[in-house]
């Protein structure tokens, strides 16, 4: 077996448009696709002693056991790597079951699919899982448990924190869409203008100034102390001679802590003697150059958490410990203690496995006590000397039992701090007295304080107090998304896409596009080249000044990594027309289609298709959709159009020279097609048809038909607006146009206009592009034939595994089968391609370049031209 390639699905994509998480791994199962399992001596009998419980996978059968039930009558490697893929991910703790397994239409080449829950995890289950398939049928060992541990590992380096995604789960299950920015907790909610930051559980509604504080722990003891708010005894000391000067102020037990600590590091606690006060001042200078030093409280170790000024939950924090039996040691009661499912390495589970270091340590220390002696019967002994669930501690729910006046001064010091989402680190007895009877005191006030003690309390009620931040970010009523209107198809989408941005700016929004010539920002170009991928579209929903978003989707991205968004408004097919078929496993319009059908099978129920009535494949589609459903057409008469109308649909048509909706059976003329300057007079009818598309989307938004027609006005085309799309250069004896035209069904649209062309002489030069099949290089030749007088071929660009000689073959091969005498020449160079064509022009010829490096080809035009004035201006 050979893995071919491995890539990482993140959205809405072409086996599933709900599950975006999906790896899909290219196999060539190789001699193996000669030897489904069961011809494979032992192969299922191995399958099952390493993965006893694949038992509950069901399969295809439905049914317990399914999946063994399949292997034993014979199943081809591919299936059994998908399931291998799903198991081990659900060993190391993320569950997941979707997986799909399907043979190309090259023999022995499988493309395997499976479900992830952390992307790297993903990545390394198809490798391993080929590893372990590998190794079952060689029935050779393998360490199954150390790539389990891998998988842990990973996971634990690159997961959002419980806090963070709590948070991102409570965002979800309100459908408020995310985006993971960088590779650490910060995280982006909502789209645009509409969204909020926010890392671990600080929120871009902190304020900076009560972080500085809350991190300040000298400075929040001030202010809580000012503020009437009870406090520990103590004070900062940075060498012996203030720690000896606070102890005789406050006398012994004392607890020695960092002052920029966190998570318990470097504490020391219950210190009763000068000795260990010296070393726990010395380990404490490990971690902070300042140390706090406060009276010992006795008492319990509670954390109250206050969001938004209101209490949510009260938690009581138990250190790790063990209860002795008489029987095993500590280090054997720890071990049987880390047996508890509920532990899990790091954050994987509700508990984390009790380690044993230096903390332990010491703390055994002083009982004299190692991890080999044995407690007593029912004799608890503490671990840890702090409570930090991230060391093994426990948490106990008391959000009810606290007494009003504790909830009032909790409250209080989250204002008094002024923190948005605050921890309350409180000592004493209880919380269900006033902590003024119970002598109780605040220990800390915490910025970012950790959720999972209340998310999942080892005893007690869970809260879900993600809950409340989200109702803070996003009160009732403020969106988290803007509108999306996504474009797609085979010719057109960039043009659509700029005039559907025209229009969307002329009404008042901050538009965001991305297109295959670059991305823009209310027309101001933010980064250039191809960008019509989930990548582009990601960069524009993460500009918080967009307020619209209009997307370019291409073929490309959407099978390399889905789509850049959840769902959109309105979803655009333009048309399906043979291009880039032959790759990637795409072979005809069919395959095509299932690609492009992605965009619209994600738009929103209430949302709307605007798809092509003439082209077949659109209206196939158009079948398989939840939303609504749109037609244009530049043929009123159309039969799609007609009984889509018939039925109260709505549609854009191309009637009596008008751009014009129809609803039902009523017209409403917009402009007309020689009016609007995108269509050149209305000659160009492919434009005619993107002006349908976007007029037509544009009015389902939302937008008013005397404002589309204004923007449809002040459209102009141009190597500006719209570089490569027919773009005109006027010469004096001659006129140049360069279009981006490089399919067939482009070729046919640039042959539609020329035949409107006054022109004696009309040149092309034309270019084949190596990845296309044989007869689509050949078909666009066969056109350029029709629809020029002379042709230059060149050929520097895009050679893509063929040599120049074997595209210009077929070229040459498409011009010999039309019936007309056309003349040819060979020029390597774009460049120099179209400075021969120019200066060979005669009086009235019209040139045309058909460029793929629209803007080398402008350049050169332009320079011409500019050149040609500066040489009319020093004449006049």
């Amino acid at each position: 077996m050979r893995i071919l390639s491995i890539q990482a699905l993140r959205g809405p994509n072409i086996w599933s448009v709900q599950r975006k998480k999906l790896i899909q791994m290219r196999l060539d199962l190789e001699e193996l696709e000669e030897l489904p399992t069961n011809k494979i001596d032992g192969f299922g009998k191995r399958l099952e002693a390493m993965f006893p419980s694949m038992i509950e996978h069901r399969c295809s059968e439905g049914e317990r056991g399914g999946f063994f039930f399949r292997v034993e009558k014979g199943t081809w490697m591919g299936h059994v790597i998908e399931h291998i893929a799903l198991e081990i991910q659900t060993l190391a703790g993320m569950d997941t079951g979707y997986g799909r397994t399907r043979e190309t239409k090259t023999p022995g080449i499988y493309n395997v699919v499976f479900s992830y829950v952390e992307e790297k995890v993903g990545v390394y289950a198809a490798e391993s899982s080929v590893r372990i398939a590998q190794a079952l049928i060689d029935g050779t060992d393998y360490d199954l448990h150390a790539d389990i541990k891998a998988m842990r590992e990973i996971r634990e380096d690159v997961r959002l924190g419980p806090s963070t995604g709590s948070i991102v789960e409570e965002a979800v299950a309100r459908d408020i869409p995310w985006i993971r920015l960088g590779t650490n907790s910060l995280v982006q909610l909502g789209y645009g203008v509409n969204q909020m930051r926010f890392q671990a559980t600080i929120t871009c509604k902190t304020s900076n100034i009560a972080v500085d504080i809350a991190c300040n722990k000298e400075e929040t003891k001030k202010m809580l102390d000012n503020a009437s708010i009870p406090v520990a005894k103590g004070d900062i000391c940075v060498d012996e001679e203030d720690l000896e000067n606070t102890i005789r102020k406050i006398g012994y037990p004392i607890v020695i802590k960092p002052l920029d600590g966190n998570h318990g590091k470097g504490a020391s606690i219950n210190v009763n003697a000068w000795e260990d006060a010296v070393e726990g001042l010395a380990f404490a200078k490990k971690y902070s150059r300042r140390v706090i030093v406060e009276k010992f409280i006795t008492g319990f170790d509670f954390r109250v958490l206050v969001i938004d000024n209101k209490v949510v939950a009260a938690a009581q924090r138990v250190p790790a410990h063990v209860v002795g039996d008489g029987k095993n040691t500590i280090q054997e009661l720890i071990d049987l203690t880390n047996e508890d499912p509920r532990r899990g390495y790091g954050h994987e589970n509700v508990l984390t496995e009790i380690t044993v270091d230096r903390d332990t340590l010491e703390l055994l220390q002083k009982l004299n006590y190692t991890v080999d002696s044995v407690p007593a019967e029912d004799e608890i002994v503490y671990l840890k000397s702090t409570a930090n669930l991230s060391t093994g501690g426990t948490s106990i729910d008391v959000t009810e039992m606290m007494h009003p006046e504790n909830i009032f001064l909790a409250e209080r010091i989250s204002r008094v701090i002024g923190l948005d989402v605050c921890g309350i680190d409180i000592m004493a007895s209880n919380l269900t007295q006033s902590l003024k009877e119970n002598g109780g005191v605040i220990l800390e006030v915490n910025a970012a304080p950790g959720f999972r003690m209340h998310l999942a309390p080892s005893d007690g009620l869970p809260r879900n107090v993600a809950a409340p931040v989200i109702d803070m970010l996003y009160p009732p009523g403020k969106p988290s998304r803007i509108p999306i209107i996504a474009v797609t198809g085979t010719n057109g989408k960039t043009t659509t896409t700029r005039l559907l941005a025209h229009i969307v700016k002329n009404n008042g929004f901050t538009v965001g596009f991305t297109t295959s010539d670059g991305i823009y920002v209310q027309n101001h170009m933010m980064e250039k080249g191809d960008t019509t991928g989930p990548i582009s579209a990601e960069y524009i929903l993460k500009d918080p000044t967009v307020e619209f978003a209009v997307l370019e989707t291409a073929r490309g991205g959407i099978l390399r990594s889905g789509l850049g968004f959840s769902r959109c408004d309105i979803g655009i097919i333009t048309n399906i027309q043979e291009d880039h078929l032959g790759l990637s496993d795409i072979h005809d319009l069919k395959d095509l289609a299932r690609v492009k059908s992605v965009v619209v099978k994600s738009i929103k129920k209430d949302g709307w298709a605007v798809l092509n009535a003439e082209d077949e494949n659109c209206v196939e589609i158009a079948k398989e959709l939840d939303c609504k459903i749109a037609y244009f057409s530049m043929d009123e008469d159309h039969p799609v159009i007609a009984n889509h109308c018939k039925q109260g649909g709505i549609a854009a048509i191309y009637e009596n020279g008008f751009i014009t909706i129809k609803k039902g059976d009523w017209k409403m003329r917009v402009e007309k097609a020689i009016h609007v300057p995108l269509t050149l007079n209305g000659k160009a009818r492919f434009m005619i048809a993107n002006s349908l598309a976007a007029t037509l989307a544009s009015y389902l938004y939302g937008f008013k038909t005397d404002d589309i027609k204004v923007s449809l006005n002040t459209f102009i085309p141009g190597a500006v607006q719209t570089p490569g799309r027919m773009n005109i250069f006027d010469f004096k004896k001659f006129k140049v146009m360069i279009d981006f035209a490089h399919n067939p069904a482009g070729y046919r649209g640039v042959e539609e206009y020329l035949e409107s062309v006054d022109s004696k002489h009309k040149v092309g030069i034309i270019a084949g592009v190596g990845d296309r099949r044989d007869e689509d290089i050949i078909e666009c030749a066969v056109i350029a034939a029709r629809m020029f007088d002379h042709i230059i071929i060149r050929q520097e660009k895009h050679l893509r595994g063929r040599t120049e000689q074997e595209i210009i073959d077929l070229i040459l091969k498409g011009i010999a089968s039309v019936d007309k005498n056309v003349s040819y020449e060979i020029i390597k160079l774009e460049v120099d391609a179209i400075k021969h064509a120019i200066s060979i022009a005669e009086n009235g010829t019209f040139i045309t370049a058909l460029s793929d490096v629209i803007t080398n080809a402008i350049e050169v035009v332009q320079q011409h031209l500019d050149s040609e004035l500066e040489q009319s201006l020093e004449l006049n």
